[in-house]
């Protein structure tokens, strides 16, 4: 599974709530999303770009996927169902 390649900041914002983030503060065009567990916090800044570049889009994907010790390919699915 992949997410379009047109993904827009709104949407992946959208998205990541599904997995526990939450927008905790926005600058201008970029937005912080942070997830807070029992161990650790995680903060990620995005763009609100209409749309993501690619290369932008999979860092962000990487990372999250990193904290959440699950591959990409997982996530992805998370975030599309």
């Amino acid at each position: 599974m992949k997410l379009s390649r047109n993904e827009s900041g709104d949407s992946l914002i959208l998205k990541l709530s599904k997995v526990g983030y939450v927008v905790t503060r926005q600058k201008g065009s970029h937005i912080r999303l942070t997830k807070s567990d029992t161990t650790n916090v995680h903060h990620i800044t995005l763009p609100n770009h209409d749309p993501i570049k690619v290369g932008t889009l999979s860092r962000i994907l990487n990372e999250v996927a990193s904290n959440l010790n699950i591959s990409k390919d997982e996530l992805i699915k998370k975030l599309l169902s």
